[in-house]
């Protein structure tokens, strides 16, 4: 198909503003799927997905729409799994940004747009729930163009529960999405910007072809690693993976060519043809560094192996999972494993329980500290038991910079909440007579635990909260350790304020 006729986009949405609806609705108007496959929550694949009712996994599907080509690449969005989104809109030319009409534009609103824009894309202003009896669209147009900057008169309004509206934003895929570009003749570069593992075919990877073509039979490379494999099957999801002859210039889809090694084609890379190879590699995306950190064991010592092995292939597709071996005295042999936040520590251990069959213990989340002792080196500390116990000249700990949206009746007690957990007070706005916009600069330790429970009870759940990595920043902080038989239990230690030192402990009662 002609360039000109292919679109790729994606749909960036805070939770539950109605992001996987409006994504059905799309496959039925067109004709992906059928009457008879059509099911709520179509491209959320995963059991987990369906129980939470958010997108953990960024999905790819082909539609048609009057002779074009539309390429939907969906997105998560919980702030854990903001790189999912980041790689889904490394691979489209727009997005369409769709906010909830009663609930209006919430933090992770912000932060996605804000990260689309950084990709140069397209954006198309979606206001969904038009047709709830307490929807303000028209507040929630103004806030749109006040405080993200995105022009009124573009904006849809629609309901994507009934179905009103969705022809109006296919047709302004079509008219305001540019298309892709990228010469066919070009040396092959595909960025890969997904994978998963299939136990017979190996590695499959989801690939954004920039440059070039790739078909069966050819010898691919990663620019990466030099590695080389033949192809033997390409294809798109409509929605199930369909084989193709080949995949061109600004189309996306996948590749198979028996990669057995998950260290073979990482996400991020860029895959060139040997025999015609590209000069350079695409730029690929920002390495995210882990937040959160705990302890993984197996409840059984013999399924050590297992754990790993699974561990790997959920890496596979999950770059921002890192994790290395680990041994404790008390609970043998595991792993250290780095999230992005609690609820992708908790996504991770469910599907390893789940999906293949593993009884997990997991230690108290905690993050990585610094200590700078006095002979001038810094030390990283994963676990309370690296801490140097002399020599300290001081210890620093990483900060976050927060973003609430709340109704103006809820500062007092938001303040308050930030107060409790040695935040500091940075800036106030008001998005509207009614909302306002809070900052305060937060220590990741404190959001970590019980905060969002907290903010939830404190505001009725009408605050939304965002927050990215601030940097180190030095503290008052000590280790507590918990003796068993007057022996210090590592996986019960904790580092804390001096001021919180007494008190009873969050980790102590999980």
């Amino acid at each position: 198909m002609q360039q000109d006729l292919i679109r790729n986009f994606s749909i960036i949405a805070h939770i539950d503003h109605g992001k996987s609806t409006l994504a059905d609705r799309l496959l039925e108007q067109t004709h992906t799927i059928g009457s008879k496959e059509a099911r709520d929550q179509f491209l959320d694949s995963m059991e987990l997905e369906r129980e939470k009712g958010i997108t953990i996994k960024l999905q790819s599907v082909r539609l048609f729409h009057d002779g074009y080509m539309l390429n939907l690449i969906d997105t998560p969005g919980h702030v854990d799994f903001t790189y999912e989104v980041s790689r889904s809109l490394a691979a489209c030319e727009g997005a369409l940004l769709l906010i909830d009409a009663s609930q209006g534009i919430e933090a992770q609103t912000v932060s996605n747009a804000y990260l689309a824009l950084e990709h140069d894309l397209e954006i198309i202003p979606v206001i969904n729930k038009i047709d709830l009896p307490h929807a303000e669209p028209e507040r929630v147009q103004k806030e749109l163009e006040e405080f993200i900057g995105i022009n009124s008169e573009e904006t849809i309004f629609i309901s994507a529960k009934e179905g009103t509206g969705v022809e109006k934003i296919l047709e302004a895929i079509l008219k305001r999405i540019p298309p892709p570009a990228g010469n066919t003749e070009s040396p092959l570069r595909g960025l890969i910007f997904d994978s998963h593992y299939d136990p017979y075919q190996g590695v499959i990877a989801y690939v954004r072809v920039k440059e070039g073509e790739v078909s069966e039979g050819i010898q691919i490379s990663m620019m990466s690693s030099g590695a080389t494999f033949e192809v033997s099957e390409v294809g798109v999801f409509r929605p199930a993976m369909t084989p193709e002859e080949s995949l061109k210039a600004g189309q996306a889809g996948y590749i198979v060519a028996g990669i057995k090694n998950l260290q073979d084609a990482r996400v991020g890379d860029t895959i060139t043809s040997v025999d015609n190879p590209a000069s350079s590699p695409l730029s690929s995306f920002q390495r995210i560094k882990p937040m959160v950190f705990c302890g993984l064991y197996p409840s059984s010592k013999t399924k050590h192996e297992e754990l790993r092995k699974a561990l790997e292939k959920l890496q596979l597709n999950d770059s921002s999972l890192q994790f290395d071996p680990d041994n404790s005295p008390s609970l043998g042999f595991g792993f250290r494993c780095g999230f992005l936040g609690n609820l992708h520590m908790e996504v991770v251990k469910q599907r390893l329980e789940r999906e293949y069959g593993l009884e997990l213990v997991i230690t108290a989340p905690n993050v990585v500290y610094k200590a700078k002792t006095k002979d001038g080196e810094e030390h990283f500390i994963e676990r309370p038991s690296s801490m140097p116990s002399t020599g300290i000249e001081y210890v620093a700990e990483p900060f976050v910079d927060g973003t609430f949206i709340l109704p103006e009746e809820y500062i007092g007690p938001v303040m308050e909440l930030c107060q409790e957990k040695r935040g500091e007070f940075e800036d106030m706005n008001h998005l509207s007579p009614q909302r306002v916009v809070l900052k305060y600069y937060l220590p990741l330790a404190e959001v970590i635990f019980d905060f969002y429970d907290q903010l939830k009870s404190r505001t009725r759940g009408y605050a939304s909260f965002d927050y990215s990595y601030s940097g180190y920043r030095e503290s008052d902080l000590v280790k507590v350790e918990i003796h068993v038989n007057y022996k210090p239990v590592d996986a019960l230690s904790f580092i804390t304020a001096r001021s919180k030192a007494y008190q009873p402990h969050r980790q102590g009662n999980r």
